[in-house]
């Protein structure tokens, strides 16, 4: 298989040594079918045993290995290198802290996250002896797209809304609000409402739709925010007409 001389810039960072981020050049040879993942191992592997970045899977499932490649927001095993140019940048993504090199701090994400509330809010307890909680294909069909989410954050490095305002729950965690919200089983919207119905929440998204783009897995949650929206209009409309209707 023929091997080419790839450039890469990648970002390094150490807070121990280094005032501020700055960029370190290395030579890789590659093979046609490598991705940016495969040439950030031989690196570490073979070059710089220091650098740091996340990453598990290698199959585009577990989200560890999001990063900004030549300025766009993707997972680094699902980046073949053939796709771009000679000289390759590589950055940690985008509007978070960075922790070490290309691993960036995501404990404002997981606090969000939690905020949301996402799990299966039940009308009431249910034992184990009481079996599955079932639901029809046409109810799994309504909210499906949204359970494919894996948590790369590729949507919150892209979006410049969650950039402008660090208050801003993001799209990954509203689109995992929303798929609760929508699940035939979950009777927990009203208690999401406090925050994701919420200036910090579904208000603050200005649809600029960078978080859909960069999505690998087509969850789509500028969507999801904007439908969202619908039902909190809805729902503000029917407590004036319907002030007895229980949310």
């Amino acid at each position: 298989m023929r091997q080419a001389i790839r450039k890469l810039e990648v970002l390094r960072y150490d807070p121990d040594t280094d005032s501020t981020p700055h960029f370190q050049s290395y030579e890789v040879p590659c093979q046609d079918d490598w991705v940016v993942l495969d040439a950030i191992n031989y690196v570490k592997e073979n070059l710089d045993r220091t650098l740091s970045y996340r990453w598990s899977c290698h199959m585009a499932v577990c989200g560890s290995c999001g990063m900004v490649v030549n300025g766009e927001s993707v997972l680094a095993c699902h980046a073949f290198l053939r796709d771009y140019p000679e000289k390759i940048r590589v950055e940690p993504l985008g509007n978070f802290a960075i922790e070490r090199d290309l691993v960036v701090t995501i404990d404002d994400f997981v606090e969000k996250l939690r905020r949301v509330r996402p799990y299966i809010v039940s009308e009431k307890k249910r034992s184990v002896e009481s079996g599955e909680n079932l639901q029809s294909p046409e109810q799994l069909a309504v909210y499906k797209q949204y359970t494919d989410c894996i948590n790369c954050l590729l949507c919150y490095s892209a979006c410049p809304q969650y950039g402008l305002n660090d208050s801003f729950i993001g799209p990954a965690a509203l689109a995992l609000a929303h798929r609760y919200n929508l699940d035939s089983r979950d009777v927990g919207r009203s208690a999401r409402a406090d925050v994701v119905a919420s200036n910090p929440g579904i208000w603050e998204c200005s649809f600029v739709g960078a978080c859909s783009e960069v999505c690998p897995k087509n969850v789509d949650p500028a969507a999801s925010i904007q439908q969202m929206k619908i039902a909190s209009t809805a729902d503000y409309f029917m407590r004036f007409l319907m002030p007895w209707r229980k949310q």
